[in-house]
This record gives structure tokens, C-alpha cells and sequence, in this order.
């Protein structure tokens, strides 16, 4: 019985130890995951003009990212194409 108890309480700390480190790495990894995802949601939410020209290659005026289409009072669906 005493060498069970020895080695119970040599492996305790390390045992300890790396449970520790294994949270260590989860809370990492879950901070790291949080920041790439606001990260590319940050990034892919900036809007990007584009000018719109008529027929005479006038530039119009700045659409941002919508349907040209709905903007002339054409149904679109959800995606922004024309609606058959």
C-alpha cells in the first residue's frame, strides 16, 4: 500500500501540473479563435464604392455594396438579382 501512496503523491503535481497547462491552451486557443473571427468580420464588412456609369460612360454616382437593379424599382430577391 505505501508504494500506491508514493506514487500517487509523486504523480499528483504533475498530474496537476499538466491539467493546468492543458486549460492554459484551451483558454488560448478559444482567445485566439474570438480575435480571427472578428478579425474577418471586421475586415469583410468594409463597404467598397464603385462608380456606375450610364451609356455614355458618365460616371454617375458611388453605389455601395447593393443591387443596382433595386435601385431602379426593379423586384429583386434576397441576393439582389432580378426577380423572374
Amino acid at each position: 500500500m505505501t508504494d500506491i501512496d508514493k506514487l500517487l503523491q509523486e504523480a499528483k503535481p504533475l498530474y496537476f501540473k499538466r491539467k493546468r497547462s492543458r486549460r492554459i491552451g484551451a483558454a488560448f486557443s478559444a482567445l485566439f479563435a474570438c480575435c480571427f473571427a472578428w478579425s474577418i468580420t471586421f475586415y469583410s464588412s468594409n463597404k467598397t464604392l464603385s462608380p456606375i456609369y450610364d451609356i455614355y460612360n458618365d460616371e454617375i454616382y458611388q453605389a455601395e455594396l447593393g443591387s443596382i437593379i433595386e435601385d431602379l424599382g426593379l423586384p429583386v430577391d434576397e441576393f439582389g438579382l432580378l426577380l423572374v
